[in-house]
């Protein structure tokens, strides 16, 4: 059984959803209250955030960073917003899939299960070449130093982390780290490159993730 969180503000989306995640075993939280949804997520500790863009007070997007200031919980967007651009910033902000409404049942309780799947095999904490990450902290430490990572730092050291001594692409990272080409071009992958990087530097490990050009990255 897992712990799903429901944002969303529309009283029969919110119970068709309840009732549907409830049939499938898991304990559901719906919020009904929007004044500190972050606490509300805290509070509960979900496996699984249901996040809505359109919602009373702070939207979606500004949920969704407030979340992400204090917990990696995975959260899906499920809006019948279906701009591109919404999308884009979604994820870029941390979403773990966009899922446009109407939706498809089936469809959806894949997705969720997709999700939650992938959280539960990825673990908490990574060591490699004296680089420590906490990965539900969004923490890297070295030397006694520690500096905390945005979402995107946080998935780039993670994949290189997992695959030490590897040369892992830039086409590998778009892959791994956002699941399509559509949402993120090459330059998005180097500007976070570019903020990881000094902020490894500020660990005193300049060098820790290598380019090997033409080739992609190493660590």
């Amino acid at each position: 059984m897992h712990k799903i969180m429901i944002i969303e503000d529309d009283p029969s989306t919110r119970e068709e959803l309840t009732l549907l995640l409830e049939n499938e075993g898991h304990q559901v939280l719906a919020v009904t209250d929007f004044t500190d949804v972050a606490g509300q997520l805290r509070d509960f500790g979900p496996h699984l955030a249901l996040l809505d863009l359109g919602l009373p007070g702070k939207d979606g997007f500004t949920l969704c960073m407030e979340i992400r200031r204090g917990s990696d919980v995975p959260v899906i967007f499920l809006t019948s917003r279906d701009s591109a651009m919404d999308e884009l910033q979604a994820l870029n902000l941390g979403g773990d899939d966009y899922i446009t409404k109407p939706y498809h049942i089936p469809v959806l309780l894949a997705r969720i299960n997709t999700v939650l799947r992938r959280a539960r095999q990825e673990p908490d904490r990574l060591e490699a070449k004296g680089l420590t990450v906490s990965l539900s902290r969004g923490i890297a430490s070295a030397g006694g130093a520690a500096v905390e990572l945005t979402r995107n730092e946080l998935r780039i050291l993670a994949h290189l982390m997992q695959r030490p001594g590897e040369i892992v692409s830039r086409a590998d990272l778009i892959d791994a780290l956002w699941d399509d080409h559509i949402y993120i071009d090459d330059n998005t992958l180097s500007v976070n490159m570019t903020r990881l990087r000094g902020k490894l530097e500020g660990l005193k490990l300049p060098d820790y993730i290598r380019t090997r050009r033409g080739l992609g990255y190493q660590v």
